[in-house]
């Protein structure tokens, strides 16, 4: 806990100077452990390192264009070592034939009015962030998350966020969504089925289909580890390829495939390569009122090709029908397929 001797004041000098380190170029291991080590130490540090931190996001390019030293915005003096679990913070100083270099030093009142709007934001902050997205049936849709990753959920697709100091969290309940991950020293991470996908610095799809998962990757890379245990590393993917993970065994298929397939459904467009033809009809009846039946296990197991727009669904059934293998009818609302049935006049030809 923060001692008594622990001024306010001193603990926004303390953030201040932990925060500028990390934008310095990152924490060495050991100052990594005293970083965490004081960040720990009280609520209050926590609370005063993300004010400082979100008032650093806010001012984003203008902050860093400022040319003034940090260490004057709170005090005149570096910091010194305090009693208690607060640890003394290294002070860069210029070498000692270097010119001294003049400080643009804010007046106090001022230097006291960013450490307030600093702790007022960080008590909104100060908490892990949350939320629920849904796309219903037919409307799928795209949003902006709280760090700028922008999610493009699909139709009858659900997931939930949550965003702390040292993690950002989805988990994909159902349905598909992609991500445009946004630049942030917090590793970003989606959970569906049993895995975890790791991002580094990417635009991925996942996508939970009948009985297996699908990861493309449309730029960067990603992680792909089972979620149990130990966290087993299944795959790992680069832009332009695919991994399919069963759900039974957690069996990985890699595959090569174009970026532009793997963002077309973003413009209600279904493309499917070698598909079992049960996914497709799931892929369309996500987006329409009329649905595809597939009557017969036979046809849900063909496997199909093809590039059709998500709303024709006259398109759809001509493409069906142009199956050799396959018949169409429509009939209660509902396109039926099936396996074609031999007609009378092959049966007497046999």
């Amino acid at each position: 806990m923060t001692e008594p001797g622990d001024h306010p004041a001193r603990i926004t000098q303390e953030a201040v100077h932990w925060h500028a380190l990390q934008r310095q170029g990152g924490l060495g291991a050991a100052q990594q452990a005293r970083f965490m080590d004081w960040l720990l130490a009280s609520p209050e540090h926590l609370r005063e390192y993300l004010a400082i931190a979100r008032v650093a996001g806010e001012l984003g390019d203008v902050l860093r264009a400022m040319p003034i030293d940090l260490e004057a915005l709170i005090d005149d003096e570096a910091p010194q070592a305090a009693p208690g679990n607060v640890v003394a913070l290294p002070v860069r100083r210029p070498p000692p034939t270097a010119a001294p270099r003049r400080r643009m030093r804010l007046p106090r009142f001022a230097a006291a009015a960013v450490a307030l709007l600093a702790l007022g934001i960080g008590m909104h902050f100060a908490w892990p962030q949350s939320a629920h997205y849904a796309a219903p049936h037919g409307a799928p849709r795209s949003f902006e998350l709280p760090d700028g990753t922008v999610v493009h959920l699909n139709a009858e697709s659900a997931l939930s966020m949550r965003f702390s100091l040292l993690h950002r969290r989805i988990e994909l309940a159902r349905g598909q969504a992609s991500f445009v991950v946004a630049d942030d020293r917090r590793p970003f991470a989606v959970h569906a089925a049993r895995l975890q996908v790791r991002d580094i610095g990417t635009t991925f799809d996942v996508s939970l289909q009948r009985e297996q998962a699908r990861i493309g990757v449309a730029e960067g890379r990603v992680r792909i580890v089972a979620a149990a245990g130990e966290g087993r590393l299944l795959a790992d993917l680069r832009a332009g390829q695919s991994a399919r993970v069963d759900y039974r065994d957690q069996a990985v298929s890699v595959s090569h495939e174009d970026v532009e397939t793997m963002t077309a459904w973003w413009t209600r467009r279904v493309v499917f390569r070698d598909l079992p033809l049960r996914d497709v009809a799931d892929a369309f009846n996500r987006l329409n009122r009329v649905h595809l039946h597939v009557e017969d296990a036979a046809a849900g197991e063909l496997r199909l090709t093809g590039n059709l727009s998500g709303d024709d669904l006259d398109s759809l059934r001509a493409f069906l029908d142009g199956q050799p293998t396959l018949r169409t009818t429509l009939a209660a609302g509902r396109i039926h397929v099936g396996t074609r049935r031999p007609e009378p006049d092959d049966v007497q030809r046999r």
